[in-house]
């Protein structure tokens, strides 16, 4: 039998932090948290589970990228600057401002990404994970996750594209009188 209570004290704290990374909002990685041991609860009683922080990081990226994508549905909520965010006395407030728009327009570009993208995506940029540990997790080649990899990295880029600096018109425009 599962002793889920030592399964959930061993590796809450990978999945409650993946599922923060991700969604950037305390009530809502709770939520991915708890979606994220019932759905290892219910694939345990299927199959044996081979590697529980493994499969505990796939199940909570997924749930994470779930409610973006929730959330882009939604469209009308809007997260703020963090507490942390705003006590941070190292940067102006145009940057962390600036740092939060571009992070919640990384959190719904990533709800966009092919699930299987996303997921190689944070596992190897946001968890620091190589492209073996992404290929044994995914169950896919190590080639395949370069080609996951670049397929994300270039529609994310094309998705946060609004947040690139704007250039200035360089030319004068004359004003009519």
């Amino acid at each position: 039998m599962t002793d889920w209570s030592q399964i959930v004290e061993d590796h809450g704290p990978i999945v409650w932090k993946t599922a923060y990374r991700l969604l950037g909002n305390g009530a809502d990685a709770a939520d991915c948290f708890q979606r994220t041991f019932l759905a290892a609860v219910e694939l345990s009683r299927r199959q044996p589970v081979r590697h529980w922080p493994a499969l505990l990081r796939r199940l909570a990226t997924a749930r994470a990228l779930e409610q973006l994508r929730v959330r882009i549905r939604e469209r009308g909520r809007q997260t703020g600057l963090s507490e942390s965010d705003s006590q941070d006395g190292r940067a102006s407030p145009l940057e962390v401002a600036q740092a939060s728009e571009l992070a919640e327009g990384m959190r719904i570009a990533l709800g966009e990404v092919d699930p299987r993208q996303a997921q190689a995506f944070c596992l190897t940029q946001l968890e620091g994970h190589s492209y073996d540990e992404v290929a044994a997790e995914l169950g896919v080649t190590v080639n395949h996750v370069g080609v996951l990899l670049n397929r994300a990295r270039a529609t994310l880029k094309e998705r946060l594209a609004a947040f690139a600096p704007h250039r200035v018109n360089e030319t004068k425009q004359e004003v009519q009188p």
